[in-house]
């Protein structure tokens, strides 16, 4: 239970407690949240019960206060509650216990900040999800980092995650893949050849197909054209979803589960979830195809499920994509994170997914917006190398993974970004990520010296940390859980990064102020304490930000 949640609940029981005196009307009572105020003098948290209860209790907000305090229970995390108008309920923390915390952090060690909010919950996170039909560009990056951290932060909070890809490897633009990668092969042995009308250009297909032509030579040729369509073409899909695996392997992106679309439709879950949605008579016929009748459940118009030439639509797979996962899989909660491209879809798969009898809320979407890039004032759009769009792949190797994750989490997902790569690249204090890395690396070193003078600090007196920087830094450490929570609820990411700075800022000022190895024995024992507890918390911070937490820079 984080601070906020304890002082909450303290102040329930307080307003309780007051009606069960008839102090109080006894009237329904809201939740009662515990914010930070914005100015420091009001205290560490605030609270607007007073004024939430003053028109039912028929009293002023400041009496509901006072009578609130007199029944708050003493509380070891509270050393001052006061009212201030017009009705808040304002709380400064204990130095005295903040100091105690130090010893609690250490306790947690690398699990710092763990909480059981999610109560194992099953919840499924998919992203990334590009079709296999060339390479991973760096607008994937951001998605793939949004959900790789916001996975790491859920499963921190006690929520039963499962990642997941979804491969498209069924449709027409698969098959647009096949004739691509068997033109690029023939003409490889000179056969005047012409790519498809839909095919893929990029210089990426000519690269697959002399890879296949030097581990399989010239065996296609020899195939009856539809034959050697196929199987070439499938060789090059798994070749590009390899490179995509890779790719992402280089960002720190992992999966749990690959998910074949194709395998919808060789198990028979397609043609049974195309009947469902029959049945319950939401499919149309008109105009030679079949279609989703989305105007019956408050859409704006009806989506085609099967084209006239009777394929279907990436849509209608989508839907019984996603009834494997409510349904068959059984998941809580779903999260996709898709592309700008993708924002006018939401609505209808949202309405597909109620048409097949589940809960919408249970489906979450994050658009995650488009990322420009940059080198200070230069606008980049082109690899040098190849004179196409910078693929993820060249990002990771120019400017790091570290780098990578930290810029592209640092703006909310619907918002659009640039991201500067020569800023990511400098090692000095405007780097971002660089300034949060290096106040891990300076606390290694605090921790080495303090190793090579034979310091045992692990029985420091705590108590006697009562400095303004020192108390600063606890409080911030303190507000890591506050900070998943808040991450985890609102599935935004983004406040990671702001986190770890302002946090790597009051160590660097504490370093500033407060010298940690010094003549007294026993502030330096409570201060190594205090450092390594702050080390504790920043690489936490850091690992579930997908970054390393170096020693040495």
């Amino acid at each position: 239970m984080t601070v906020k949640d304890r002082l909450s609940e303290a102040l329930l029981k307080a307003a309780q407690e007051a009606q069960k005196q008839g102090k109080l009307l006894s009237v329904a009572l809201p939740d009662v949240l515990i914010e930070r105020p914005q100015r420091p003098e009001h205290g560490d948290y605030a609270s607007t019960l007073p004024l939430k209860l003053a028109r039912s209790v028929g009293m002023s907000p400041l009496a509901i206060g006072k009578t609130l305090l007199h029944f708050l229970p003493s509380l070891p995390e509270v050393q001052k509650a006061e009212v201030a108008p017009p009705g808040f309920i304002n709380l400064t923390l204990s130095p005295d216990w903040l100091a105690s915390q130090v010893k609690v952090i250490l306790e947690a060690g690398e699990e710092v900040g763990r909480c059981d909010l999610g109560k194992n919950e099953k919840v499924q996170i998919e992203f990334v999800s590009v079709n296999p039909t060339g390479p991973l560009h760096v607008g994937h990056g951001r998605g793939a980092i949004l959900g790789s951290t916001l996975s790491n932060v859920l499963a921190a909070c006690g929520f039963n995650v499962v990642r997941e890809y979804y491969v498209n490897d069924a449709g027409t633009q698969i098959e647009a893949f096949h004739r691509s990668i068997w033109a690029r092969y023939q003409q490889l042995y000179g056969r005047e050849i012409e790519m498809p009308a839909n095919g893929y250009m990029g210089n990426y297909m000519v690269d697959a197909a002399k890879e296949i032509a030097e581990e399989y030579g010239r065996k296609f040729l020899e195939m009856p054209p539809e034959a050697a369509v196929k199987e070439i073409g499938q060789i090059g899909i798994r070749k590009m979803i390899a490179s995509i695996r890779s790719d992402l392997e280089l960002l720190g992106v992992t999966f749990d589960v690959w998910f074949s679309e194709k395998s919808l439709f060789e198990t028979g879950l397609y043609e049974k979830v195309m009947k469902l949605l029959q049945d319950r008579g939401y499919v149309a016929m008109k105009e030679g195809a079949v279609w989703f009748a989305s105007t019956a459940l408050g859409e704006s118009k009806d989506n085609v499920l099967v084209r006239s030439d009777g394929s279907p639509t990436y849509f209608a797979s989508d839907i019984a994509y996603h009834y494997d996962k409510f349904v068959v899989r059984s998941f809580k909660h779903v999260i996709d994170i898709w592309g700008a491209d993708h924002q006018g879809h939401v609505s209808r798969l949202k309405t597909a997914v109620s048409a097949m009898g589940i809960d919408a809320e249970q489906l979450t979407v994050i658009i995650s917006q488009m990322v420009g890039l940059r080198r200070g004032d230069e606008v980049v759009k082109v690899s040098k190398r190849t004179g196409e769009l910078i693929t993820l792949k060249e990002l990771v190797e120019e400017v790091g993974t570290d780098a990578c994750r930290f810029f592209f989490l640092s703006r909310s997902a619907d918002s659009q970004m640039d991201f500067d790569l020569e800023l990511a690249k400098k090692q000095a204090p405007e780097n971002p990520v660089y300034y949060v890395q290096y106040a891990h690396a300076r606390i290694a070193s605090i921790l080495r010296l303090a190793a090579e003078r034979g310091i045992d600090y692990s029985q420091g007196d705590v108590s006697v940390l009562t400095t303004a920087p020192e108390l600063a830094l606890i409080r911030k450490m303190l507000a890591l859980p506050e900070v998943l929570e808040t991450v985890s609820q609102g599935l935004e990411p983004h406040h990671l990064p702001y986190y770890a700075t302002d946090l790597a800022t009051l160590f660097h000022n504490f370093y500033r102020d407060c010298r940690v190895v010094s003549d007294d024995t026993c502030l330096t024992a409570a201060r190594l304490q205090l450092v390594k507890a702050a080390q504790l918390v920043l690489a936490r911070t850091l690992h579930l930000m997908g970054m390393t937490a170096p020693d040495r820079m």
